[in-house]
């Protein structure tokens, strides 16, 4: 059972002290932490500058049943969906998918939340890299963090949840999506929607040389600068337009992307 303070002195070892982050991380893939998530956030408050992690929404998503061509979505298929959604409000819980690490940052009394209604973001210490965002930019905190020295944490977990290659799929010309959420005030029209990570992980092989790594319990820690990262993005893609795009043939969000050519 890893303690805080075994937690801390092996993140401090990054080095990454003076330096904001964004984190994604699986709590059980560290075999047992004493006082679980709460532990782990604060070994990494003793251990970077800033701390950003995604809080994301779907649960506002709908579907319309007409939009733009080539968008990923079969319009008008989620009628019953459409019914379940939820209004977009500053206290909801970051979905389930993001994992409860999230959901612990979210509700720390220091702890501030960017607005979008399905890619909000929460942070500590994190304002200016928070108040990036905008409806037509979802991702620009990341380019945030990158322009500031920034590093994404992944602990215990793959690049197949690393959302920062998003962002440099966007520096790199990539296609992105429309999505609409339910807001008070009305539905809203989401663009700069991400695709499809699950190939993602395909990148390991090309990082490996600008990546700081250790065994942390059971757990993988790995750390990555974001701008050698988005470089890294951006030259594979340039070569290959299909690179980092998963295999599905049912996955329309690398099938439109391939559509293109």
């Amino acid at each position: 059972m890893l303690t805080r303070r075994e937690l801390r002195n092996a993140f401090q070892a990054f080095g990454l002290q003076e330096r904001p982050v964004i984190v994604h991380t699986s709590i059980k893939a560290f075999g047992g932490i004493e006082h679980g998530a709460t532990a782990l956030l604060g070994a990494l408050l003793e251990s970077v500058a800033a701390l950003v992690v995604p809080t994301f929404t779907y649960k506002t998503m709908i579907t319309p049943s007409v939009g733009p061509p080539n968008n990923a979505l079969t319009y008008g298929s989620s009628r019953d969906a459409n019914r379940m959604a939820e209004i977009f409000h500053p206290n909801m819980p970051a979905d389930p998918l993001m994992g409860h690490f999230p959901e612990t940052v979210r509700l720390h009394p220091k702890a501030q939340r960017s607005l979008h209604p399905i890619l909000s973001f929460a942070g500590i210490q994190a304002e200016r890299y928070l108040a990036a965002q905008t409806l037509f930019d979802p991702l620009a905190p990341i380019g945030a963090l990158g322009n500031n020295g920034g590093w994404v944490l992944l602990l215990g977990v793959d690049h197949s949840v690393n959302t920062s290659i998003h962002y440099a799929e966007k520096l790199a010309g990539r296609r992105q999506f429309v999505r609409w959420a339910l807001t008070p005030q009305r539905i809203v029209e989401c663009p700069g929607f991400p695709g499809c990570s699950l190939g993602f992980q395909a990148i390991a092989p090309a990082v490996q040389g600008i990546t700081r790594q250790a065994e942390i319990g059971k757990a993988l820690v790995q750390a990555i600068p974001l701008i050698p990262l988005f470089e890294v993005v951006q030259t594979m893609i340039k070569e290959n337009p299909h690179a980092l795009l998963c295999d599905r043939q049912d996955c329309e969000r690398c099938q439109a992307i391939k559509n293109e050519g």
